[in-house]
C-alpha cells in the first residue's frame, strides 16, 4: 500500500527521507538502479511503492478504455499504465488520454500541456488517489482527473484545477453518463 503524502510523510525518529527531483529520478531509472519489474513511482519527489493490482482493478482498466475509446476524437492517444512527467513527479496512471499520436511519446512522457484526462482506478489505493494524487494532478493543472472509486461503485471526476486541488467536483453512480 502507498505511503500517504498528505500533510508531509511520516518520518521516525533519526530518520530522514531525501526527494529526488524528476532529472535525477530518469538518470537513476537509465543508470539501472531500479528493477525492471520494480513496482515505484515518483511522487513530489519521494519513490513511493505502487498499489498491487487485482482482477477488478485491471478489469476496471478495460471497461475504462472500452468505454472512452467509443467518443474520443482523432488526435487523442490513450496510453494505459504509463508514466507521465510532471514537474516534481512521474506517476504513472491507470488509464491516459493525450493530445498527439503513438510517435509523439517515443522519446519523452507526456506532459501536461500532452494530457486532457487522467484516470485512476482506486480500490486499496482510494486515499492515495483521492489526497496525494489529486493534489498532483491540480498543482500540474491535468484539467480532468477521474477516480474510479471502485469500493463505492462510483466515478468522482475533479475539472479546472486551482493551486493544489480542483474547482469543480461531481459523482456519477451506475446508470448515469459521464
Amino acid at each position: 500500500m502507498p505511503m500517504t503524502l498528505q500533510g508531509g510523510p511520516f518520518i521516525a525518529p533519526n530518520v530522514g527521507l531525501h526527494r529526488i527531483t524528476v532529472k535525477q529520478y530518469h538518470k537513476m531509472i537509465a543508470d539501472g538502479v531500479f528493477a525492471e519489474d520494480e513496482r515505484i513511482e515518483l511522487i513530489e519527489g519521494y519513490l513511493v511503492e505502487k498499489a498491487v493490482h487485482d482482477p477488478i482493478h485491471d478489469g476496471t482498466i478495460s471497461l475504462v478504455f472500452e468505454e472512452v475509446m467509443r467518443i474520443v476524437p482523432s488526435g487523442w492517444i490513450h496510453r494505459i499504465q504509463s508514466s507521465i512527467t510532471l514537474s516534481t513527479s512521474e506517476p504513472e496512471p491507470d488509464f491516459i488520454l493525450a493530445r498527439g499520436s503513438i510517435r509523439t511519446f517515443l522519446k519523452r512522457h507526456p506532459g501536461p500541456a500532452d494530457l486532457g484526462l487522467v484516470v485512476e482506478v482506486a480500490n486499496s489505493s482510494l486515499e492515495f488517489d483521492r489526497a496525494d494524487k489529486l493534489r498532483v494532478y491540480a498543482r500540474a493543472g491535468i484539467p480532468t482527473y477521474w477516480i474510479i472509486n471502485v469500493i463505492d461503485g462510483q466515478v468522482e471526476v475533479f475539472e479546472r484545477p486551482s493551486g493544489a486541488d480542483y474547482a469543480s467536483s461531481a459523482v456519477y453512480r451506475k446508470g448515469d453518463s459521464v
